[in-house]
């Protein structure tokens, strides 16, 4: 058998052994979504860091290094940034409205600010544009596998869903939790461990940078700096980025997991910290592979390239292992997501307000399976992850960023006000898309100005015109205001 394929056996074995074993600390939906309410700030650390190092931080980030440059750490920067704004407001202000209101997702939050209605509007948004994100995990799996024992992209999907299905069913945000742990600890010490001796194996930072200089045309100059990518890329990535990791329904609820107020604001910190310093390591990969490949026939293909033909095999079996664990972390916390929106979001909230703990687990747990299979047949279809993962993050950033901030931070924000914000939003976004021959992440990348508006980022344009118009419909038509929203909002109780 393939060492690296015995070694990924072993370690999906591990996984699934481990929610098997944290199942047995499930008894209600409360143990299953948000793990009892009794995580400090280590584990929510963990659990931060591990779901945000997934496919578009490890294999898309890589492949943009390959294309951008050092500018590539924009892409993770952009989402640290994004987590280090909720560490310190949004996420305490959050998690007190939670633990006195005993919410359990973000909907059941848009519920209590708005309505029923803004909860399932927002709900149903984000279930498509979430399994795009989970597509995008699968399909990064499915390269390693394709990689390490030649299973074409569709087996590769079946198998990498397959895994994260049956240890994330069974034990819930417990499971995830537990298991982060150790994914994150193989993620980061072989990923960096890697990319390290692969930097040594060119020569060093100061060759590397040198070979990439002499690469012909101008862009090669803008390939070792933070800006080479223009401000235009750049603004395009805060853009998208840093409202999606502020208003993420999945780290919400991770959120929500936690035991007091210190654990959020130092753990989310911690996790911040750590993908600031992570975002240089797909980057150098990508470069790299740039240096000592040339052309490759996608640029996805950077990292693993790397990793199987620069590094020593054992550091090769540990980085792979890496990358699958990163993947798989990430691909449980999108799962959450697709759960809790179909079970809680919709199921409970529309259907059968008067349903059991028991059966709301059961239910839970029926649907992440059935999201699992959703996903894997996305991603069996979509191209690329960088193309799976803009899709959702495009969809978070636009439709909820501004409900989410305005009803937290402002008295007068209503549902009518909330409904209009969301359809306006994704409707300037649609448009500027169309108008500026839509496809903005491919078109920075490139360098090339988009036609009409160089600068423009349709996401940022939806944000924008989502806040006007809320604003606008809360001054003609006030809505009723919700005083205990206020008070657990508030400042922290004595």
């Amino acid at each position: 058998m393939n060492v690296y394929f015995a070694v990924l056996l072993g370690y999906s074995a591990v996984l699934i052994l481990v929610g098997q074993v944290a199942a047995k600390r499930v008894h209600n939906a409360s143990d299953f979504l948000v793990g009892g309410r009794r995580f400090g700030a280590g584990i929510i650390f963990a659990t931060f860091l591990a779901a945000n190092i997934g496919a578009g931080s490890t294999v898309g980030a890589s492949g943009l290094g390959f294309r951008i440059g050092l500018s590539a750490w924009w892409w993770v920067g952009s989402a640290g940034i994004g987590t280090l704004i909720l560490s310190q407001s949004v996420g305490p202000r959050l998690w007190r409205i939670a633990k006195e209101h005993q919410l359990h997702t973000l909907g059941d939050y848009l519920e209590f600010r708005f309505s029923k209605t803004v909860r399932g509007v927002i709900s149903v948004i984000l279930w498509f544009g979430t399994l795009a994100i989970l597509a995008g995990q699968i399909i990064a799996i499915s390269w390693i596998l394709n990689v390490v024992v030649g299973l074409p992209k569709w087996a590769g999907c079946v198998a990498g869903g397959l895994v994260a299905v049956s240890y994330c069913a069974v034990g819930g945000i417990a499971a995830s939790a537990i298991v982060n742990i150790f994914e994150l600890a193989v993620t980061m010490t072989g990923l960096t461990i890697s990319a390290l001796y692969a930097l040594h194996m060119v020569g060093g930072w100061f060759r590397l940078s040198g070979a990439l200089a002499a690469r012909s045309g101008d862009w090669a100059a803008r390939l070792t700096t933070f800006t080479g990518a223009g401000p235009s890329a750049i603004f395009a990535l805060l853009a998208i980025l840093v409202p999606s990791f502020i208003c993420s329904p999945g780290l919400v609820q991770k959120i929500y997991s936690a035991r007091d107020e210190r654990s959020v604001r130092v753990g989310v910190a911690f996790n911040s910290l750590g993908q600031l310093l992570f975002a240089f390591v797909p980057a150098l990969f990508g470069m790299i592979a740039l240096v000592r490949f040339g052309a490759l026939p996608n640029a996805e293909l950077a990292l693993p390239t790397v990793l199987t033909h620069m590094v020593p095999a054992w550091l090769g079996v540990w980085a792979l292992a890496a990358i699958f664990s990163a993947e798989l972390s990430a691909t449980d916390a999108i799962l959450f997501m697709l759960s809790t929106s179909l079970a809680v979001d919709l199921y409970k909230t529309f259907l059968r307000p008067a349903v059991t703990e028991k059966e709301l687990l059961r239910v839970s747990r029926a649907t992440t399976v059935g999201a699992g299979f959703a996903g894997v047949g996305l991603a069996i279809v979509l191209p690329s992850v960088i193309a799976a993962v803009t899709i959702f993050y495009g969809l978070l950033a636009v439709a909820l960023f501004v409900p989410l901030l305005l009803g937290l931070y402002w008295k007068r924000m209503n549902a009518t006000a909330a409904l209009a914000s969301i359809f306006v939003a994704i409707g300037a976004d649609l448009a500027v898309q169309f108008e500026t021959t839509g496809f903005w992440f491919h078109t920075t990348i490139r360098l090339a100005p988009v036609r009409h508006f160089p600068m423009v980022s349709p996401p940022a344009v939806g944000i924008c015109a989502g806040f006007i118009i809320a604003v606008v419909a809360s001054m003609i038509a006030p809505g009723p205001h919700r005083a205990a929203v206020e008070e657990s909002a508030g400042e922290e109780r004595t």
